[in-house]
């Protein structure tokens, strides 16, 4: 017997299908024949490579005595739940447009995650930045939070400790 779709919320519908179809020891091939697809897109669906469009649903919920829209809104489900993991991934960032490339030159920009590599963040265009870069990094994570990580680097160059001195008393 197929689970109540709130236990199963957010499984692909192809896991739902596997676990079904082992308990009544069904091979891919009956299902298929009885159904009238082929055994390549039962597999495929049970594999999670391949989603369950309306027309698999309603044959899907014939076949094993279910709700025809079963399969279909585990689908739904399922797409929701992805993009809620993506969502959740997305993080704020600086303006991109502003930094040039070159001072993250060994990493691919679009993958830091700008939180918890913050520190390194920081140091990179405090010591490598040029003013835009510096004044939207302070803009991006705050000057108490660079000043913060400022006092646990070493003392950067004169030079450059001066020109940021000089951002952080024009920069509020």
């Amino acid at each position: 017997m197929l689970p109540k779709l709130d236990k199963v919320r957010g499984v692909h519908p192809g896991a739902v299908l596997d676990r079904e179809l082992k308990l009544r020891r069904w091979e891919n091939k009956q299902l298929a024949l009885s159904i009238e697809e082929y055994p390549q897109t039962i597999q495929a669906v049970r594999r999670g490579a391949r989603g369950i469009t309306p027309v698999l649903s309603i044959k899907l919920g014939h076949a094993l005595g279910v709700d025809d829209a079963y399969f279909m809104l585990l689908q739904a489900y399922y797409e929701v739940a992805q993009k809620q993991r993506v969502l959740s991934k997305t993080q704020p960032t600086p303006d991109l447009g502003k930094l040039r490339m070159c001072l993250f030159w060994d990493t691919d920009i679009h993958e830091i995650d700008w939180e918890r590599q913050r520190k390194a963040v920081i140091r990179r265009v405090l010591e490598r930045g040029n003013e835009a870069e510096i004044r939207e990094i302070l803009s991006f994570y705050g000057k108490e939070t660079v000043e913060k990580e400022l006092e646990n680097m070493p003392k950067l160059a004169g030079e450059v400790q001066s020109f940021k001195e000089l951002l952080f008393n024009n920069h509020d």
